[in-house]
């Protein structure tokens, strides 16, 4: 028995990072344990939580997702410190954490900081980086394994182009926990972070430590064509008049279209007609890197 585990999910990224994972784990006296089905992930996390103090997800944001549930689910958050190797398509958790690659990751996990961030959670299912609705979370959804193995992260914008056309967009009533509303109407996406925040704004990463979720909804569409990442860039300018930007530690989100509205929740799909997001204030003990800020600049 070993009080320091590695989940280790072998198809992220292609499985082009698992071998270096494995190796470097082993020299370091890390118990890996690896996943073989969908979902699996979850239930070695969740056993881990009960016998390690240090539980690593290594893989994408979707692995890192499955190990805090996991960690969730064991009851195991105040006795346990997460850690991430990033090894997936897209890691943009562990670069908002200021991690650069595998063997950064695991100097990291010996030498870091440890930092108690917030979690989010979307109904009683928890998310780290970032909750979104809409547009991008059907983009997520078309974006397929063999378009990330041929475009790598590139897939992402390849299905969002290919989505815009078509997306008709969401009726949502958004409150805050006392009643009172905070915005009505046709949106084309909602964004909901707790780890980022959004393309188009100073940084990428938000306060992770302030109890408060960054909230951005696309009220209308833009007069612009989407051709490419510049394009996408440009959609989410912080002055655009489309934009609305709220802050709260907690919203509650009507969807008044037929047959509710798709969420991905770092990765993972859900889909709703009525969705509670809140933030619970630094309950995850994570291992940084040193560049990480607590306060990054607004």
């Amino acid at each position: 028995m070993t009080d320091r585990v590695v989940v280790l999910n072998p198809k992220s990224g292609g499985g082009r990072a698992a071998e270096r994972v494995r190796t470097l784990a082993a020299g370091r006296g890390y118990d890996v344990r690896e996943s073989t089905r969908a979902g699996e992930t979850l239930e070695i996390a969740r056993d881990a939580a009960t016998e390690a103090a240090l539980v690593v997800a290594a893989g994408g944001d979707g692995t890192l997702n499955e190990v805090v549930r996991g960690v969730v689910e064991a009851d195991a958050l105040a006795d346990t410190t997460l850690g991430v190797v990033p090894g997936g398509t897209g890691n943009n958790f562990a670069e908002r954490i200021g991690i650069r690659g595998v063997e950064h990751a695991f100097d990291v996990l010996e030498n870091g900081r440890r930092r108690r961030i917030d979690l989010g959670y979307a109904g009683d299912r928890a998310f780290v980086n970032s909750c979104v609705g809409g547009l991008t979370a059907d983009a997520s959804a078309a974006t397929t394994p063999e378009m990330k193995r041929k475009w790598g992260v590139l897939a992402y914008v390849v299905a969002t182009l290919r989505e815009y056309r078509t997306f008709e967009g969401i009726h949502l009533d958004v409150y805050d926990d006392d009643g009172e509303v905070r915005w009505s109407g046709e949106a084309i996406g909602v964004l909901i972070g707790n780890g980022r925040r959004f393309v188009g704004e100073r940084g990428t990463q938000a306060n992770m430590e302030d109890g408060l979720l960054n909230v951005v909804l696309f009220t209308d569409r833009p007069g612009t064509s989407l051709v490419g990442d510049a394009a996408v860039r440009g959609l989410l300018r912080k002055e655009g008049e489309y934009l609305t930007r709220l802050k709260a530690p907690e919203l509650h989100l009507d969807v008044h279209t037929d047959g509710g509205a798709a969420f991905s929740l770092d990765g993972e799909m859900i889909r709703c007609e009525e969705l509670v997001v809140r933030a619970d204030p630094q309950c995850l003990a994570f291992a940084v890197a040193d560049s990480y800020s607590p306060k990054p600049a607004e």
